[in-house]
């Protein structure tokens, strides 16, 4: 018996949802703890933006060719496996600082080896989402995801600063480890519906056939395309703010690791507040004008953050917070016109060719970000970025279809019941 996404569904979703927020929170205090430790290590811009970029890498080249195995495998496994490895991953540089061998590229590159482990998780647990999340519960779960990853982005900050006083780096590595093994208990736990395949997808396709079936599930959605270009670029043009601000705080303010916590915390302060304002609404008329204003009112934060006095970071946070709190309603509204326009069957190869490519200016932004800054200084790479970033959206808003993006639903999503009782029995 066929039936849409469900409340039993739901609560089940909510379950899982509530342990990978664990999961989550030991992942923000290990990403701290790493940056920092490398920022005063190093205190070298170049070196900030290789590891950003290394850490990407393997999520931009894998997301798209494990996207396509994302719909052929069981999704729980693939979820379990990769919080295991990554979990795997921080246990062998905790043996790297046990055993004095605290060399910052040795310990860049193992950390990059979690983008391989990412790409199969983001896309998978993006890729459940509509068939366990009723749709029109869809906008608003995905804004409540962003409230509840503030509030974890707000503790992790805080508790690794704190822990960074006290214990040392090995030690307060563990706790990545230990909130893995709590949000593996709901993932065990909860049974994720298997989809109905369209009778084309029933045959054995081979990958490029599969890669092909993705991009014109993406294709098929007008002004999607141009909307993904839109994201990429400023994904792009935003991420020297974030690779390079432990070194704008160290090095222009003068400030510690508590200073770039304070900095972090009003950021995700704003995060919170733009998840509350994006699940204020059941619904979204105009999704694409939302987006739009929402990254010219972020260049606003941008420029803020860069001319802040010395020393003042507060007035540097709250430049922070306002780019923030931009992020849910952008990446909200982003999500779910692909959650509403594309197939069940089809999320997983779609959602990772977008991860992919909305992603694969990232690594380039933060490797371009380090000799800039260098060249030029941080704060004028700040503002010129932020420049480029208001000017794409009037281009991209007047000389594209970009707005023939619509909000309706076009699908609707079915389960398998039969698979369901299946997997209850394991």
């Amino acid at each position: 018996m066929d039936s849409i996404a469900t409340n039993e569904t739901f609560s089940r979703y909510l379950f899982f949802w509530i342990g990978q927020l664990f999961s989550i929170l030991g992942s923000s205090i290990i990403h701290f703890v790493i940056v920092w430790w490398i920022t005063v290590v190093t205190g070298n811009a170049v070196l900030l933006g290789i590891a950003n970029f290394m850490g990407m890498m393997p999520l931009i080249v894998l997301t798209p060719i494990f996207g396509v195995f994302i719909d052929k495998w069981n999704r729980k496994i693939i979820i379990a496996v990769a919080d295991f490895c990554q979990a795997l991953i921080t246990f062998w540089i905790i043996m790297l600082f046990f055993l004095g061998i605290e060399a910052v590229i040795p310990i860049i590159l193992i950390n990059s080896l979690r983008g391989v482990c990412q790409a199969f998780h983001f896309p998978t647990v993006k890729a459940i989402i509509p068939i366990m999340v009723p749709k029109e519960k869809l906008s608003r779960m995905n804004a409540v995801d962003y409230l509840f990853n503030g509030i974890v982005h707000i503790a992790g900050p805080v508790i690794a600063a704190i822990l960074l006083a006290y214990i040392p780096i090995e030690i307060i590595l563990w706790f990545d480890i230990l909130t893995f093994a709590i949000a593996i208990i709901p993932l065990l736990i909860v049974k994720i519906p298997s989809i109905i395949k369209d009778k084309i997808e029933e045959k054995q396709f081979s990958f490029l056939e599969d890669f092909k079936l993705g991009l014109d599930g993406l294709k098929q959605v007008p002004g999607l395309v141009i909307l993904l270009i839109l994201i990429s670029v400023i994904n792009f043009l935003g991420q020297p703010f974030g690779t390079l601000l432990p070194l704008f705080i160290e090095s222009n303010h003068s400030g510690d690791a508590s200073d770039l916590a304070i900095v972090m915390v009003l950021m995700q302060i704003g995060m919170i507040i733009g998840a509350i304002v994006a699940s204020s609404k059941k619904d979204w008329k105009n999704r694409v004008m939302v987006i739009s204003s929402c990254i010219s009112i972020s260049v606003i934060g941008y420029i803020l953050s860069a001319y802040s006095p010395t020393g003042n970071f507060i007035l540097i946070g709250i430049g922070g917070m306002i780019r923030a709190g931009m992020v849910p309603l952008i990446n909200t509204n982003f999500l779910t016109i692909i959650q509403l326009h594309v197939p069940p069957e089809k999320q997983g190869k779609v959602m990772s060719i977008v991860v992919s490519l909305a992603w694969a200016v990232i690594p380039l932004g933060s490797l371009v970000s380090g000799p800039i800054a260098v060249a030029i200084g941080i704060v004028s790479l700040y503002v010129t970025f932020a420049i480029l970033e208001i000017l794409t959206v009037i281009i991209i808003l007047l000389a594209t279809d970009v707005r023939k993006v619509r909000y309706e639903t076009i699908y609707e999503p079915k389960i398998n019941q039969k698979n369901i009782d299946l997997e209850s029995k394991e």
